[in-house]
């Protein structure tokens, strides 16, 4: 009996050791940057960047790893003070409760084994966790609203539109105040009950992607099986979430699923993060059909920074991406979408934003245009839409 107590002990010590080192290998392992900082820009960059009233990024998973977002790290790409240190005023923080194991560009099933459970676990987060979706999705909703209460009171939790004007507000004479907008990533994550959804803007969450790499029970992944559009318990959730002016994001539908949700919403909807097809042609990213549609409902589309959806060049296809949008549907409906901390390589962490800034420069885009690219384009969409 004493033998099985201390084997018992021993387990659990050896346990709670590998949590406290072991989700930050796998994060370091998964979220790579590919060109630390500092970064050097030209001064006629700098200088603009340093201008902007409102840079944003429409697209992180910081929250799956299980840092403290109040504190400064240095892995990971995205946290707190280098949001502050890096002149970043809004970042959507998106939530992710399952991963299939495989996960690819073109073909996932949902009954694939998820790598959620595992990080779940090697994190030491709730049991409550291990197994289900919905209670992942609460626990990382109540990780943000812990981090920004410990953040000297310079933290703002957007849930309204007057939220995003006392942003603006506040950041007049102190640009050291940052926002972050709650998302959730693949409506699976709701399991299928309406009342989820209530629970979850309850929680702070103001935009759900409602696909992710497989397809759940609003209908087809861009990724997925079966290709569908809109189920009927998926034109539930589009109605309400209408209804409580919450964000649809388009990332990762299926091209049917894309356009049964702009027939169905009544309001605009975006793409959080996201390449064009004419730049990498990849199942991941849009058509140019799909881009006029989605700006005639008056979206915006966000690039992301990684090369499977912008080339291996990633900072010229993010460029040349920005322009194919521009071209098509004009500047207005065209921001940054990372994917920070989404388990891929990008070419800089959220520090690296002046490169971009010198980027455009160089491709001749106008210091408005810049200023609309960078963030003035999500100020607008959230002040009409939230």
């Amino acid at each position: 009996m004493r033998k099985g107590i201390y084997i018992l002990i021993c387990v659990f010590l050896i346990y709670w050791i590998a949590t406290l080192f072991v989700p930050a290998i796998i994060e370091k392992v998964s979220n790579p940057v590919k060109s630390p900082p500092p970064h050097e820009v030209s001064k006629e960059a700098s200088d603009l960047f340093n201008s902007l009233d409102f840079v944003a990024d429409l697209h992180c998973d910081a929250l799956l790893w299980g840092r403290d977002l109040s504190k400064r790290s240095d892995y990971g790409h995205v946290d707190f003070p280098r949001m502050q240190e890096g002149n970043i005023a809004l970042q959507v923080f998106t939530i992710v409760s399952k991963s299939p194991k495989g996960q690819n560009m073109e073909i996932n099933s949902a009954d694939a084994m998820d790598n959620i459970t595992f990080l779940n676990i090697a994190q030491g987060r709730p049991i409550s966790n291990w197994f289900s979706l919905m209670n992942r999705t609460i626990y990382q909703s109540y990780k943000l609203r812990e981090y920004s209460k410990n953040f000297n009171n310079e933290f703002i939790l957007i849930k309204s539109k007057d939220d995003v004007l006392n942003l603006i507000e506040a950041r007049k004479t102190n640009k050291k105040i940052i926002a972050g907008l709650l998302g959730i990533e693949g409506a699976h994550a709701l399991e299928g009950d309406m009342q989820n959804l209530e629970e979850v803007y309850e929680a702070g969450v103001r935009l759900i992607g409602p696909m992710h790499f497989f397809d759940n029970e609003m209908g087809g992944s861009a990724h997925g099986v079966s290709g569908d559009g809109l189920t009927d318990f998926g034109k539930q959730v589009i109605k309400r979430m209408n209804e409580l002016n919450m964000i649809i994001d388009m990332a990762h539908v299926s091209p049917k699923m894309f356009d049964d949700i702009l027939e169905y919403s009544e309001k605009p909807v975006l793409v959080s993060h996201t390449g064009i097809r004419a730049v990498v042609n990849s199942p991941r990213n849009l058509s140019d059909e799909q881009i006029r549609k989605l700006a005639a409902k008056g979206g915006i589309v966000g690039i992301a920074f990684f090369d499977k959806v912008v080339g291996e060049n990633e900072i010229e296809g993010i460029v040349a991406s920005i322009k194919r949008v521009k071209n098509l549907v004009g500047i207005e409906h065209v921001a940054l979408g990372s994917d920070y901390d989404g388990s891929v390589a990008v070419p800089f962490d959220i520090l690296g934003f002046p490169i971009i800034v010198e980027a455009l420069m160089q491709e001749g885009f106008s210091e408005d245009e810049i200023r609309a690219i960078m963030g003035e384009n999500v100020k607008r969409f959230l002040l009409e839409n939230l």
